[in-house]
């Protein structure tokens, strides 16, 4: 369609912001695109029906990335940033009390905001929109497109009309092909595009695995008496053992209502925590029981995040693009914010593109290079060289705030669980400033430590046999949303299975269904399945959850 620029904008719903990233950067792109005179045509595909349909977080927002690029927003019409943070506490919870406990700085919310995340990306959907941004809701990147020398010159996406053993349907429509100089991955954790990049590019090699948690939340409208706009608390400790990484957390948004949730972290052993569960628990401790009583639910929602930090971080451009935002792993851990680094990420990532397109202008059209697919033309533009991305990020602010806090996540993955993590992070924030000379791993992913699982054959009998006898049917409890259960009934190994009934053949009286209907785009089923047989990939355009809160 058009070879200048595109970043993709695809979230993946979610915990925390990312599509924030691919916004913020899109406006900046278009500011500098009016001081050059150079026009851009530059297009967001947002995978939801709207612009923050897919968005979720807490959430408290720290404005220092909007304050560098909008100095105005206070002025600005209909901003939702309305409810400054006003006090902040931190609670360590037994099974019957709440015993305060100090926090780190890094976790001071002073001149922070409470706000709906997903009310805030619309905000800034209608701020890209105004200044020029084409912004395409209901369009789900699936696949990265390549020329021959191996860059990325695009993403093409799904084709419509299929049936659940993809045969076409008479409503049928091919993928459409998003052509670009440089391609900008905004998806969120774990996203499946930048899954892809990740692989062709090995931007893995000499880094840190990547670690998860998976965020649950609720939205309540509580009692009047019981709501104090901007106050901000976070606890540690009940309802999850001493050896898990978990913590919850309380926010008083605007309108009579509280945002509350409970982060657990994917490397727990116990197979028998449900997220979900453990949300209901926390909800009943005495502090958040007082805090609901009188109460009404009004939302729920729950996304996988990333927890690795800095260590984690993978090579940040590839040949045609890079990554920005939750692709990366840009969050600060001990805050639980990255819409500031994600935004940060962004802008920088927009100056960079900007000089690649420039830089091409000024060299003039490039011999014809082909597509590495043949039924896409060729292109006329070298695809972008993005390193000057990656030069600019190691020297700003959000290379600096995470390498200080890098330490903190992998002290709670010690033997001394949250005991350790505890008297570490208050050594390693408050006294040492993150300034010690060594840097802590995560000690290897948990696939290799489930060898005979990777070896198995992808194929639902061997799932069925891992996961239910080795691993207790662990994803049953695990996804917060109810696409998995392993159910009585399902056609034993050696038994003939119909054509069409694949999905009947089971292991030892179980079988698996899925119940794709109920998905909520978290991700945690790639992420934590033992097996290591499940990718996600994105549905066609304008499905899954429908957030607004």
């Amino acid at each position: 369609m058009f070879e200048d620029y595109i970043p993709l904008g695809q979230r993946s719903k979610g915990s925390t912001q990312r599509l924030l990233s691919a916004l913020k950067m899109m406006w900046m792109l278009k500011q500098l695109e009016k001081e050059k005179g150079r026009e851009l045509r530059v297009v967001v595909l947002e995978k939801g029906p709207e612009v923050g349909s897919h968005i979720v977080s807490g959430a408290v927002v720290e404005p220092r990335a909007l304050n560098e690029l909008l100095p105005d927003w206070k002025d600005m019409p209909d901003h939702p940033l309305t409810v400054p943070a006003s006090i902040s506490h931190m609670k360590f919870l037994t099974s019957k009390y709440a015993i305060p406990i100090p926090h780190p700085p890094q976790m001071s919310n002073k001149g922070n905001y409470v706000v709906s995340l997903s009310q805030f990306v619309r905000w800034l959907g209608s701020v890209a929109e105004e200044s020029g941004v084409e912004i395409y809701p209901g369009f789900a990147g699936a696949q990265l497109l390549y020329d021959v020398d191996g860059a990325v010159r695009g993403v093409a996406t799904h084709d419509a009309g299929l049936d659940k053993r993809f045969h076409t349907k008479p409503s049928f429509e091919p993928g459409m092909a998003f052509r670009a100089r440089v391609t900008l991955l905004a998806e969120g954790a774990h996203g499946s595009l930048t899954k892809q990049a990740v692989k062709r590019f090995n931007l893995r090699a000499g880094k840190e695995p990547q670690t998860y948690g998976i965020g649950v939340k609720e939205v309540w409208r509580v009692d009047p008496k019981n709501h104090r706009p901007g106050e901000v608390i976070h606890t540690m400790g009940y309802p999850i053992d001493w050896r898990t990484y978990s913590g919850g957390f309380v926010y008083h948004m605007d309108g009579g209502l509280v945002s509350l949730g409970l982060v657990i972290g994917l490397d727990y052993a116990n197979p028998y925590i449900s997220p979900y569960k453990e949300l209901q628990k926390l909800k009943h401790h005495p502090y958040f029981a007082s805090l609901l009583e009188g109460g009404e639910r009004v939302a729920y929602a729950g996304r996988t995040l990333n927890e690795g930090g800095f260590q984690s971080i993978p090579k940040t451009d590839f040949a045609g693009g890079a990554l920005i935002g939750c692709s990366a792993g840009f969050v600060n851990v001990p805050k639980i914010k990255g819409s500031h680094t994600a935004m940060k990420s962004g802008m920088l990532a927009a100056e960079a593109a900007y000089d690649e397109v420039v830089k091409g202008d000024e060299e003039g059209e490039a011999p014809e290079i082909q597509a590495a697919t043949p039924s896409i033309s060729p292109f006329t533009t070298k695809a972008g060289n993005m390193e000057a991305y990656t030069t600019a990020l190691t020297r700003s602010w959000v290379w600096s705030e995470l390498k200080d806090v890098r330490n903190v996540r992998p002290s709670f993955a010690t033997p001394l669980g949250i005991w350790g993590g505890i008297a570490w992070s208050g050594l390693d924030t408050i006294l040492l400033r993150g300034k010690v000379p060594w840097t802590w791993g995560f000690g290897g992913t948990d696939a290799q430590h489930t060898k005979k699982a990777r070896q198995a054959v992808k194929a639902r009998h061997e799932h069925v046999k891992i996961n239910v006898s080795e691993y207790a049917g662990l994803l049953g409890r695990a996804c917060p949303a109810g696409v998995y259960e392993y159910v009585d009934g399902g056609i034993e190994p050696g038994a003939p299975v119909p054509q069409g009934k694949e999905e009947e053949a089971g292991f030892g009286g179980k079988k698996l269904v899925i119940n794709s209907q109920n998905c909520i785009h978290c991700k945690l089923c790639d992420i934590k399945v033992p097996t290591q047989d499940i990718n996600w990939v994105v549905p066609e355009g304008g499905g899954g959850p429908k957030y607004s809160m």
